[in-house]
């Protein structure tokens, strides 16, 4: 997740200050404030209960954002940053550890499982990584919005789009084998690339508008989504 780094106009500094429950816990070196990373809330000090402003933010591998963008910049981090010292294994190490959560969990995925998530309008909705897997692209309703949750070629990387331009639904399907990934429109045939543009065809030229999308454990969102629901993939 990404936000601003700035409230009421007041550029603020951020650092890690602790894990709660295996999520991030930042503290602003202005006024002391505990921040819970996943939902830009301060749980503790003088500025608790206050919200940060999301930021959309892409999470592609770097070969389709080098191939997007050629100009980018990278971050390195510093030399003296906190995860220098994380073990290289943080993930393996990390899983052993439990997962309390203040929902229950009545599916049968497990806690650790990977999700996609989308909130829009009130709504929150969760993929696995498994059911894009299987179908590239997915077309469902968030708040009441078509939309377009689609698996780049590196089997990885995951967008999603508002599925209508102009108003009007679009039915979204992946190109098989196509490395950069393509997308094809049942209603005109037209061709899309990853970024959401069309190539080719009648609607040449449009974008899809982007959705924020985040990757996070299912016990993790749930915890926090607690009425979110979870895409089921049915049998094929």
């Amino acid at each position: 997740m990404v936000w601003q780094a700035a409230l009421d106009g007041r550029a603020m500094r951020f650092r890690l200050a602790g894990i709660n429950n295996q999520n991030f816990l930042m503290l602003d070196e202005e006024t002391g404030s505990w921040w819970q990373q996943i939902t830009g809330v301060a749980i503790a000090g003088p500025l608790r209960g206050r919200q940060l402003t999301r930021i959309f933010h892409d999470e592609v591998a770097f070969r389709i954002w080098g191939a997007e963008h050629p100009d980018t910049r990278v971050l390195v981090p510093a030399n003296d940053s906190a995860w220098i010292a994380f073990s290289t294994n943080w993930e393996e190490e990390t899983a052993r550890y439990p997962v309390p959560t203040r929902v229950r969990l009545t599916d049968s995925l497990p806690p650790r499982t990977v999700v996609a998530t989308v909130e829009l309008n009130g709504d929150a909705r969760a993929w696995t990584l498994e059911a894009l897997e299987r179908q590239k692209v997915i077309i469902d309703r968030v708040g009441g919005t078509p939309v377009a949750v689609v698996l780049g070629d590196d089997n990885k990387s995951i967008r999603a789009f508002q599925a209508t331009v102009d108003g009007k639904f679009l039915e979204l399907f992946a190109e098989p084998g196509s490395i950069p990934l393509r997308l094809r429109d049942g209603g005109t045939g037209s061709v899309w690339d990853f970024r959401g543009r069309a190539l080719e065809g009648p609607l040449a030229g449009k974008q899809l508008q982007p959705l924020g999308v985040l990757k996070d454990y299912w016990f993790n969102w749930k915890n926090y989504h607690p009425e979110g629901r979870l895409y089921n993939l049915g049998p094929q």
